[in-house]
């Protein structure tokens, strides 16, 4: 090979590495408290995936709906995922999803969506979906101090740096209206 071919060659393959660093790093996804990712999310189900199958570049998830946290008055039957940041799921496991709900009806979730296996969620974040989640407060994220709270309603998360099992707390509204973070079964007075 010449020295200019080389050269090309080298350049071609370091453009591109750098092009599939930079495609990877499209899907990378912060840390989200779960009580955020709730509250944020158009649809919150407890589903069985049951089937999977591959269509236009998408992958559609055939699931049984087992319980409906937040979302609309229907069963959810199929979830969709595709692109560069699909999730992947397994096929005869139980999850939590978070999801977008399209203007057609149909669902669809992304590898940043807070999805993660049933039996790995905690009972304190088991309890919260339906008694505390909903409580009206706003996670904060704190991604370097100072990290000023400017209303009442709102509890401060630092997802770095802090020492503690984040998702087993909740922020739930106490008695004076004002939101703080606890742990256990009763709220903070």
């Amino acid at each position: 090979m010449t020295w200019s071919v080389s050269s090309c060659f080298i350049t071609l393959v370091v453009l591109f590495l750098w092009r599939v660093d930079e495609f990877t790093e499209a899907c990378t996804c912060m840390i989200v408290h779960p009580q955020h990712a709730f509250c944020k999310a158009d649809i919150v189900i407890r589903a069985k995936v049951v089937g999977v199958k591959a269509v236009s570049g998408n992958t559609h998830y055939d699931v049984q709906q087992i319980k409906m946290f937040k979302g609309p008055n229907q069963d959810i039957h199929v979830i969709f995922t595709g692109g560069p940041c699909r999730a992947f799921l397994e096929t005869n496991k139980e999850y939590l999803f978070t999801g977008r709900l399209n203007t057609d009806g149909t669902v669809h979730v992304m590898m940043c969506d807070f999805i993660h296996s049933w039996e790995a969620l905690s009972d304190t974040q088991m309890r919260s979906l339906t008694l505390h989640y909903q409580s009206g407060c706003k996670i904060i994220r704190c991604n370097a101090l100072p990290c000023p709270i400017s209303a009442p309603d709102e509890c401060l998360w630092m997802a770095i740096g802090q020492s503690g099992p984040w998702d087993n707390i909740a922020c739930i509204k106490r008695g004076d209206g004002s939101c703080a973070w606890y742990k256990g079964m009763a709220p903070p007075k």
